[in-house]
């Protein structure tokens, strides 16, 4: 039996719906909704455990949901509700969700998966660009007064004939490197499991192992998850196996580079310039990397469009409606397939 056929199911609000409003008016036409009034993770705690939200089967929640609940963890999970049964994520990293514990209690988490592909691979696109090419100095001078700076900066790199590493080849990945094949780069990559001979062929990809990435790569953009064999992946060992004046561009997730050893390879010239979307403890920012003229530094905007926010609400918003109406998830997170 269905959700949908024993009584109005409830679903948990975690966040807010910005533009898919029509996708959430057809949730509220099967199920109650419920909204936490609180504004901090102790007092979300507080209410859960008041049974505020008894009843709930679904949670949609959003990234910055988690300025109210924290982390989606053990100690949150035996707040909420036994009767949540899926928690519904919008956008395509989930590691604010603990997902070994919800696995534990029977929660089934979904994702965004490819609704992010076209913007934040847009993004990395831009930081190869323009930290190829020197463009933070120099706009800094410009809205100095300066022009193109005293002295002007260091000259910039074409990116054609050059080595993009892509570390992690999901969706993004490929879709970046399709991207990066217009300006003319040439293409390796290391992923947990190899992409299909046909994939590699229409990306003109070459597989190679991890430390052969980092050897031969001019550029290296991180496309990863972060989870606990990720973070940190890139640290000091890694930045003294890559070539002297590598560009590093950063996507993903902040924690899968160390930002103290970024810093310090920067400062010594083994890393030329850095472009970065994520940050490990957002929104602080290391200060050492504030302070590199280096670095282009982007606010998290990798999936800030209207039309990619939007794919991502209509997706997360389907995911709840399938687990009401059927008991199912249209794109459960990969570690609860077998669920």
């Amino acid at each position: 039996m269905s959700l949908a056929e024993t009584a109005r199911p409830k679903v948990l609000l975690l966040g807010e719906i910005a533009l898919a409003h029509s996708a959430w008016a057809s949730i509220n036409n099967i199920a109650d909704i419920t909204t936490p009034k609180s504004a901090n993770r102790n007092a979300f705690l507080a209410e859960s455990s008041s049974g505020t939200f008894d009843g709930c089967v679904a949670a949609y929640r959003t990234f910055q949901s988690v300025e109210v609940t924290g982390k989606i963890d053990a100690e949150l999970l035996d707040a909420l509700p036994r009767s949540l049964r899926f928690i519904c994520h919008m956008g395509a990293g989930y590691d604010q969700v603990d997902v070994p514990a919800c696995t534990a209690r029977g929660i089934r988490v979904s994702n965004t998966p490819s609704a992010v592909d076209d913007a934040t691979a847009d993004m990395a696109i831009f930081l190869i660009l323009g930290a190829l090419r020197n463009v933070a100095v120099a706009m800094k001078a410009l809205r100095a007064g300066q022009f193109r700076g005293q002295p002007p900066p260091a000259m910039g790199h074409d990116p054609r004939d050059k080595v993009l590493g892509i570390l992690g080849m999901g969706g993004i990945g490929r879709n970046m490197a399709r991207k990066a094949l217009a300006f003319g780069m040439r293409i390796r990559y290391h992923n947990r499991t190899r992409l299909e001979p046909g994939v590699e062929r229409e990306i003109e990809a070459e597989y190679v192992d991890f430390e052969t990435l980092l050897a031969e790569s001019d550029v290296l953009s991180l496309n990863l998850p972060l989870n606990p064999n990720t973070r940190h992946i890139i640290s000091t060992n890694e930045f003294a196996l890559m070539k002297r004046g590598i560009t590093i561009v950063n996507t993903a997730r902040g924690a899968v580079m160390d930002e103290a050893a970024l810093v310090e390879a920067l400062n010594s010239g083994q890393v030329s310039s850095a472009g970065l979307d994520v940050y490990e403890e957002e929104p602080e920012i290391h200060p050492g990397l504030l302070a590199n003229e280096r670095c282009l530094l982007v606010p998290h905007l990798g999936t800030y469009t209207v039309e990619t926010e939007t794919k991502m609400e209509e997706w997360a918003i389907s995911n709840v409606r399938a687990a009401i109406k059927t008991g199912a998830l249209r794109s459960i997170v990969p570690e609860q397939r077998d669920m």
